[in-house]
């Protein structure tokens, strides 16, 4: 008997090496071409002469992926990443070789060359990174002819306010906004709504920046890339839209570059001119006060970029560039009061004549072991001339009075950043760098309003005033990055000193009212991703950001917003902080992925709302901003991607957030808790080589501030586009809001009770030819090429 269980046990054990002997193992790294990084997420999949899967994996945040117990053979590894060329490789594992380490393969941006012209995919996707979601804009049918601000309607996590402009991020407005990973004095809303989506490459959003990042924007970054042709010769494209609703809007682009190989000079120019119109009605509950408003928004602008990649060798890139924007665009607000006794009309005209003018100058140098040292000089000047004229109800009797102001506001900024990185010890990654930012800012008014004041009330001009403000930051950072086997684990700390200086005059005052303020304060991020398997991926993220009071919270100047409403600063605002983690699952699916996610934000210094009623006119309200204790932020996303059909992708996101915000509503504090969901669901199909269609469905559910309680609201878009002329031409058309579901409501308890309603001109109908021409085959520059999307830490 043990004979028999002997001999049975070394059957075994040869049964077991044979087999070992007559399997292998493949392994490798997947890399971008141009930038040299590694890809994750990438998908891997090992298949047999015959078409066969055999083995599939998913590269980790290092790119590595590794295929075990592979058969001995002979196979056809194919590797794909979305907005990538496929790699398509023939590999062998032999008894010889049962091992085979594939070291980096490089995937290289999706191109189509076609008769010498190059023809970027068709195909919009949302591509999920570790750190970020990435928006391709491309050739997306939804985006086309419209703005950077319209993209944003449909992007996962995002919110903007169509009506006023306003941006927030998972639910908060404190976000960052950078156009090529630089910040912009222009207003963010004005900048987008200037920026044409033909421009744009690719929108980034980063909801837990790492120390490398400027800590600035609460709730993370939003990072508009815009396109930069880099192919060989002299190529191009045009294209030309007209947009239309209650008025019509054309618009056009054309984009040039001509490389010869040692430098490429790259160059466009876009152009938008129209009228937007936009109704809104508010109705008082408590009394008979209604205001009818009538916006009418003239727009006339014009956005080029021009500039030079210099490649002085294989190890030295010199870049410099210029983006400027110009605009000549009007406002008129016909506003009619309706009371008890008497009906009001209001007449006011703004116009502004805004530019903005950024120059920048970067040199990289690669070093020889690996790394590099970049340094980056950025400098742009804002200025944005209003002239208004404006009719006013003075006081209690609703008195009217005619008044203009001329306002110069100019904004200067300085950006200075030295960047290295490297390898130091095994596996571990350097990156260290330090950064001077400077910002600033000027806002003058000369009026000649008058306005009550004292008791006994007199009248007394407003008088001319003068504020100056002053911003200067000095910051250091480092990252270290580690991998091990299946973990990945970054920390960084980010140290920043904040010198602030202001001066505040008016004609009326005997003397200035100055302000300063210095702060030192440590920002430290911890991120760490684990792959749980080939297809399963888990991340966590802690940083700590700050908000710090912008130009328009602090200037004692009164604004005017409306007929009854005013916006004054507080000169006495403290920095807000927040510290946010946040958790990620990803699974990666045949077809597609999902990711799941949740976060957690506590905000203190709470930067909030106050509201109070006019000494002189009790239906007036005056607008001002003040710090509070804290507040608790929280929610949870869901966001995939599946290829239903071989034609048919969509793009399911779904997102819920619970915010409490607070403020001071005539001298009572408030505090509201708002759960508010989201659910966007995108469809893409190809119904030939040719033909291309897009469906999107956006809900927005209820939201609730301190003020307001805006009802839920659904949006429909559609389009198509056509290749023509042999590929080299495409026919677009979309409709955007085709069932007008942005006209909402909404409605008000403080300080008055209230209902309001909008009109907004957001269903529209926009038809446009794009045409691409040029010398190009395809060819990609062999010398690393310098990407404004990895401008980030010192960078910023």
């Amino acid at each position: 008997m043990k004979r028999l269980l002997l001999l049975f046990l070394c059957l075994c054990v040869f049964k077991l090496v044979a087999q070992k002997k007559n399997f292998g193992e493949i392994h490798g790294y997947v890399y971008e071409q141009s930038k040299q990084i590694a890809i994750p997420f990438a998908s891997v999949t090992l298949k047999s002469e015959e078409g066969k899967i055999i083995s599939g994996s998913v590269s980790n945040k290092a790119g590595k992926f590794s295929l075990k117990k592979i058969p001995l053979g002979t196979y056809i590894l194919d590797v794909q990443f979305m907005g990538y060329d496929p790699l398509i490789k023939n590999v062998s594992l032999s008894k010889a070789t049962p091992k085979l380490l594939l070291k980096k393969l490089y995937l290289k941006e999706s191109n189509i060359v076609l008769d010498g012209i190059t023809v970027k995919n068709d195909e919009t996707y949302i591509v999920q990174k570790i750190d970020r979601k990435i928006i391709n804009v491309g050739k997306d049918i939804a985006a086309t002819g419209a703005n950077a601000l319209q993209v944003l309607q449909n992007a996962p996590s995002v919110d903007v306010d169509v009506q006023s402009g306003s941006i927030s991020l998972r639910g908060n407005e404190n976000v960052r906004i950078l156009i090529n990973g630089k910040p912009s004095n222009m207003n963010p809303t004005q900048l987008l709504r200037q920026t044409p989506s033909a421009l744009l490459k690719q929108i980034e959003i980063i909801t837990t920046p790492s120390a490398k990042y400027n800590p600035e924007g609460m709730s993370g970054i939003i990072n508009f890339v815009l396109k930069k042709n880099t192919n060989s010769g002299f190529n191009g494209s045009i294209m030309v839209g007209l947009e239309h609703s209650k008025y019509t809007r054309p618009n056009s682009t054309i984009d040039l570059n001509y490389n010869t190989g040692s430098i490429n000079f790259f160059g466009n120019y876009s152009s938008y001119f129209g009228k937007y119109k936009t109704v809104q009605r508010l109705e008082r509950v408590d009394k008979f006060l209604t205001q009818d408003f009538d916006f009418l928004y003239d727009y006339d602008d014009h956005t080029f970029r021009l500039g030079a990649d210099i490649f002085l060798n294989k190890k030295n890139t010199f870049s410099i560039y210029t983006y400027q924007t110009f605009s000549d665009n009007s406002l008129s607000n016909d506003a009619i009061f309706k009371s008890d006794n008497e009906t009001l009309y209001t007449p006011n005209l703004s116009n502004y004549n805004a530019s903005e003018r950024i120059y920048n100058i970067d040199y990289k140098h690669q070093l020889e072991k690996g790394g590099s040292i970049e340094l980056e000089t950025n400098y742009s000047v804002n200025k944005n001339p209003e002239e208004s004229i404006n009719r006013f109800p003075q006081d209690s009797n609703n008195r009217l009075y005619d008044y203009s102001n001329d306002i110069d506001d100019t904004r200067r900024s300085w950006l200075i950043n030295l960047d290295f990185e490297k390898n130091i010890f095994d596996s571990i990654k350097l990156e260290t760098g330090l950064e001077y930012r400077s910002q600033l800012m000027h806002n003058s008014i000369n009026t000649n309003q008058e306005i009550e004041v004292g008791s006994p009330i007199t009248i007394v001009p407003r008088g001319n005033t003068d504020f100056n403000y002053d911003r200067f930051i000095y910051s250091a950072y480092f990252n270290l990055n580690k991998e091990f086997k299946n973990l990945s684990v970054q920390a960084g700390l980010r140290f920043e000193q904040y010198n602030v200086h202001g001066s505040f005059s008016n004609t009326q005052q005997v003397m200035n009212v100055p302000y300063s303020d210095k702060e030192f304060n440590i920002y430290p991020s911890i991120f760490a991703s684990y792959s749980i398997s080939d297809k399963d991926n888990i991340q966590l993220a802690y940083s700590r950001r700050v908000e710090r009071p912008a130009f328009s919270q602090v200037t004692p100047i009164q604004e005017w917003v409306s007929p009854l409403t005013t916006s004054q600063g507080n000169q006495n605002l403290n920095l807000q902080f927040t510290n946010s983690l946040e958790i990620n699952y990803t699974k990666t699916i045949s077809k597609g992925y999902i990711t799941i996610g949740t976060f957690y934000r506590r905000l203190s210094n709470r930067i909030g709302r106050t509201v109070q009623e006019s000494d002189v006119n009790p239906d007036i309200q005056i607008l001002s901003f003040d710090n509070y204790d804290f507040a608790d932020n929280y929610g949870a996303e869901l966001s995939a991607s599946y290829k239903i059909y071989k034609w048919w992708n969509v793009f399911p996101s779904i997102e819920t957030y619970i915010q409490q915000s607070e403020g001071i509503i005539n001298g009572s504090m408030e505090s509201v808790k708002n759960t508010y969901f989201k659910t966007v669901l995108r469809n893409n199909f190809k119904v030939n080589n040719n033909f291309n269609a897009q469906l999107i469905i956006n809900h927005r559910g209820r939201k609730r501030n301190i003020q307001f309680e805006i009802q839920p609201y659904t949006t429909v878009d559609i389009g198509a586009s056509l290749s023509i002329l042999d590929d080299k031409g495409k026919i677009s058309l979309r409709g955007s809001d085709i069932f007008n579901g942005m006209n909402f409501q909404y409605f008000s308890g403080n300080p008055f009770p209230q209902n309001g309603s909008y009109d907004l001109e957001n269903d529209s109908v926009y038809l446009g030819f794009s045409y691409a021409f040029g010398s190009s085959k395809g060819k990609t520059r062999s010398r690393k090429e310098r990407d404004d999307s990895e401008s980030q830490g010192g960078l910023f």
